[in-house]
């Protein structure tokens, strides 16, 4: 038999052994982005009544709780099959969508938050970890960069097309258009988690001679690397920098739009131009893949909160166009450490 037939009838089982986890974690990703109340909500809180620094404070709440629950919820992640995490977290940040919708005010938002936080928690890491653990058990473990980065470009999509389609439902239903949608994506991201194949580690930790160092150990192993290497110090600085001052000011691009005078069902498409220039950013950003990870989760949620109360301390006296170009500043400081020359260390 040729050696290219022998290649495909080898190819083909690994491929069908994939198609029963790639289906449902293709659209669990397409789910978790496909979000349409994503570029409104703060739009949503303003409608509301909320000022500036109220809205601050829901995103320092949100940040919180995040930073509270990593730990608790990576250990539930070793004693709840993952699935069912996946499926908890977008039906509790469903949930806090509705609370938005149906009883609107500072209350029901920051429980709405405290919700969305505890969800997308109890997601993070937990789907790497399925995908990883499946693809062993498939005999596959080489196929774990590719499938997590058409996930990635899923996502990315996603979002953007959620940006588009935010639009014209705004311009037709305003945000119980919106945030109907939303709901019913996020149902729909629960039941494709239900539908992911899940392989449960039949050793106790005790028989296991390897086991998972955990989330203490892990970052125990960060901060001794953050300490002891200053190339290590630097790419988290950057890192942290850079992620932090984009999320948190993303999320002030719909509130800063609509004080320029543009009309709450236009603001989603500033945030596509936005979300364009973003993704061309990303494609060209590969580097970045191969820096150190251990601290960013922790790194860029404690920052955030910071940033948030900043940003709420500075807008009375500021206005918003001076606030954001002020927290704009960091990336340039970014920029010019990214341009000098590296040093030899050798």
């Amino acid at each position: 038999m040729p050696a290219g037939d022998q290649k495909d009838l080898h190819a083909h089982p690994v491929h069908a052994r994939l198609q029963r986890l790639t289906r449902p974690l293709y659209a669990y990703a397409v789910c978790q982005e496909l979000i349409l109340l994503y570029p409104v909500y703060t739009l949503l809180f303003a409608h509301h009544g909320l000022s500036t620094t109220q809205i601050s404070s829901l995103f320092v709440i949100w940040s919180l709780t995040s930073v509270l629950l990593a730990l608790p919820t990576g250990t539930w992640a070793d004693l709840v099959p993952r699935r069912h995490l996946l499926a908890l977290g977008p039906l509790l940040t469903g949930t806090g969508f509705t609370l938005w919708l149906l009883a609107p005010s500072y209350p029901a938002f920051a429980a709405g938050f405290v919700l969305w936080g505890t969800g997308s928690t109890l997601v993070s890491g937990t789907l790497e970890a399925l995908v990883r653990t499946e693809l062993d058990h498939r005999g596959a473990p080489d196929h774990y960069t590719r499938l997590m980065g058409r996930t990635s470009a899923l996502e990315v999509a996603s979002a953007g097309t959620a940006t588009l389609l935010a639009v014209p439902a705004m311009a037709h239903g305003g945000y119980t258009t919106v945030g109907a949608a939303s709901v019913t994506v996020c149902a729909l991201g629960a039941l494709t988690a239900l539908a992911l194949p899940e392989q449960r580690p039949t050793t106790t930790p005790d028989q296991n001679p390897h086991p998972d160092p955990g989330y203490t150990a892990t970052l125990r192993a960060g901060l001794h690397q953050a300490r002891t290497s200053r190339p290590v110090r630097s790419a988290l600085l950057l890192l942290v920098v850079a992620t932090v001052f984009w999320q948190s000011l993303e999320e002030y691009i719909p509130l800063l739009a609509s004080d320029s005078g543009v009309a709450p069902a236009t603001v989603p498409a500033v945030m596509l131009l936005v979300w364009a220039f973003v993704t061309i950013g990303g494609l060209t950003a590969a580097r970045a893949a191969r820096w150190p990870r251990p601290l960013l989760g922790l790194g860029t949620d404690a920052v955030a909160i910071g940033t948030y109360a900043g940003y709420a301390g500075l807008i009375t006296g500021l206005g918003h166009p001076a606030v954001f170009t002020l927290f704009m500043l960091p990336y340039a400081a970014v920029g010019l450490t990214m341009l000098a020359p590296a040093r030899n260390t050798t």
